[in-house]
């Protein structure tokens, strides 16, 4: 599971390429069964598309899918700012200033994947610290789909945002400033949104011995 939403992400495994069951039993060494199940997880967090007759293929996410999962987490991130500023004590913003380090650290090493993957962490688990469980969860599958969306259209080099956007949003957090928290991550996000570029390439069969080192 791991290693094939790793690949999508890092794009590896781009848009619209098939993932043949067979072919991940093969390199992965283990049934048919085991792969399907793992598909349909990655099904369920929508990186996968499942199609009858035709298998699974890496999701294509499209320009108004892009704008509808922006949408969506500004309605959703932006409503939890509050309840995260009256949560959000010295040790919990201590916990995500490291997390945004590692982000930083993860972009100026190139590390571009790694780094989209770092800042859907920061942003999840900020939406924990709302206390919502279920908004929670429902950030997480966006923040998944969120880094599908900019792996594939974001620009090489950044996410879309300037490197210490969550430091300062943190700030803003730990003082208490629910309204400036807010309307900050409002700009965050319409920031990485406005990055994307949506430009789709061809289709190509992937090598998946390749991709996976098998």
């Amino acid at each position: 599971y791991r290693a094939v939403s790793d690949a999508i992400i890092e794009q590896r495994l781009r848009p619209g390429a098939r993932l043949r069951e067979d072919a991940l039993a093969e390199v992965f060494g283990i049934s048919r069964t085991g792969i399907r199940k793992i598909l349909q997880r990655l099904a369920l967090e929508q990186l996968v598309t499942l199609t009858p007759r035709r298998g699974a293929s890496v999701t294509r996410p499209t320009a108004d899918e892009a704008k509808d999962v922006f949408d969506a987490r500004q309605l959703v991130e932006c409503g939890l700012m509050p309840d995260v500023a009256r949560r959000m004590g010295s040790k919990e913003a201590a916990a995500l200033r490291d997390m945004a380090r590692q982000e930083r650290e993860a972009l100026r090493s190139g590390e571009r994947s790694t780094a989209i993957k770092l800042s859907a962490d920061f942003h999840v688990q900020l939406a924990r610290l709302s206390g919502n469980a279920t908004l929670a969860a429902f950030v997480e599958q966006l923040c998944s789909r969120s880094s599908l969306i900019m792996a594939v259209y974001g620009n090489p080099g950044h996410l879309g945002c300037e490197s210490h956007d969550h430091d300062n949003l943190i700030g803003f957090l730990e003082q208490g400033d629910a309204e400036r928290a807010k309307a900050f991550m409002g700009r965050h996000l319409k920031a990485i949104e406005a990055s994307l570029s949506m430009v789709e390439k061809d289709d190509s069969a992937p090598d998946l011995h390749q991709i996976f080192g098998a």
